[in-house]
């Protein structure tokens, strides 16, 4: 077992709301969390992919009634999207009895927003927390180059060797195209999806061009941002957005793209291992997004992430606001003697960022001059999640 990094803040949540959404994809943890937490109280767990645990559903005001004194866990709450109507009304009249917190955790596969639009919203009682797969806090810093290559997916980490690694994320992806999306959106031709995401696997951290991709695919720009939508909320491929609030200065505008696991970017890319993945023109793009993902996974809760680029040639590859109102911004390179280009001093004179790194591949921290510091990535991590 990996101790989760979420687990104490999930606890949290739980005892000062009646509900608590847990969200992020199939197979990253979320059940085997949520029933590690459950055996430390009086709990109840419903896989509502099982017809028999939905047929106890059939009256749901009354069997929650029953259950009034335990925390109800109910896993792949989106295929029952009717008992959110139900969950306000059972939630309002034990508040009014004094049952305030602890009552239900809800597991889902899809982000928020598609969460929301299953049923009545439990606005006000309800917190919802993201778990995603291992990050760089959660496994050895000697083992961050297997976390790059395998990905944080539990079973492709563990996995006893690469090919097994491999086999399993060939599967999960197999799996998601075709049965998975289905039910959270409209019919797409898995082949057609799958060419999609591998589109956005090739171009990571490159800016969305929606019309190139269309054109591969045989599609217009609005389908393609439909499957765009789709992947994003289930929480599979993120959109990172331009800075935009410099006035007088040229700035990019359209989102990088990148799949968020890097492991299922080289599932799709058809890379076996870490030679394969040192040998592909990918290996930089896929390290910084690799990057990208962990550092925003760890920064305080709040925190708005973007990259900074205008039509010069400035550019920043990650920058955060943090919740302090703060500015950190992040460079990122592969290399193990980083150097800092001429961009990133322009563009950091245009922010005027509080803090300035370099991530690269190593684990020493040393000055690069000019206030830059160079860092690995477990320790930018960690010093992020100590921000207060």
């Amino acid at each position: 077992m990996i101790d989760r990094r979420l687990k104490n803040r999930l606890i949290y949540l739980l005892d000062n709301y009646p509900a608590v959404g847990l969200l992020g994809p199939r197979q990253v943890g979320k059940t085997t969390l949520s029933l590690e937490i459950g055996a430390q109280r009086p709990s109840l767990y419903l896989d509502l992919e099982s017809q028999s645990d939905r047929a106890r559903l059939a009256d749901p005001e009354q069997y929650f009634a029953d259950h009034e004194d335990e925390l109800v866990i109910l896993d792949e709450v989106h295929r029952m999207p009717g008992l959110f109507q139900s969950l306000r009304g059972v939630i309002d009249r034990g508040r009014r009895r004094g049952k305030k917190t602890n009552r239900f955790l809800l597991l889902g596969s899809a982000a928020i927003d598609l969460l929301k639009q299953s049923g009545e919203t439990l606005a006000g009682r309800i917190s919802y927390l993201e778990l995603g797969p291992f990050d760089a806090l959660e496994v050895p810093e000697t083992e961050l180059d297997t976390l790059w290559v395998r990905g944080g997916f539990p079973s492709s980490f563990l996995a006893a060797n690469d090919s097994l690694s491999l086999k399993w994320r060939e599967d999960f992806i197999r799996t998601y195209l075709e049965r998975d999306i289905s039910q959270f959106g409209p019919r797409i031709p898995a082949e057609t999806l799958r060419r999609f995401w591998t589109m956005l696997a090739h171009n990571q951290t490159e800016l969305l061009n929606a019309a190139n991709i269309a054109r591969g695919l045989g599609v217009d720009g609005k389908t393609v941002a439909s499957y765009l939508d789709l992947l994003v909320d289930l929480l599979l491929v993120r959109r990172l957005p331009a800075w935009h609030r410099n006035a007088g200065k040229r700035l990019v505008k359209s989102p990088k793209v990148y799949v968020r696991d890097s492991g299922i970017a080289h599932a799709l890319l058809g890379l076996r291992n870490k030679d394969d993945l040192l040998g592909h023109p990918v290996v930089g793009q896929t390290w910084e997004s690799f990057v990208i993902e962990t550092l925003i996974a760890a920064a305080p809760e709040g925190t708005e992430a973007s990259f900074y680029r205008t039509s010069t040639g400035a550019e920043i590859d990650l920058v955060l606001k943090l919740p302090n109102r703060r500015l950190w911004a992040i460079e990122i390179k592969r290399s193990s003697a980083p150097k800092v280009e001429k961009g990133f001093h322009v563009a950091s004179a245009d922010l005027k960022p509080h803090k300035r790194f370099v991530v690269y591949a190593g684990t020493e921290r040393f000055s690069l001059g000019d206030g830059i510091e160079a860092i690995g990535l477990a320790a930018l991590a960690a010093e992020l999640q100590s921000v207060t």
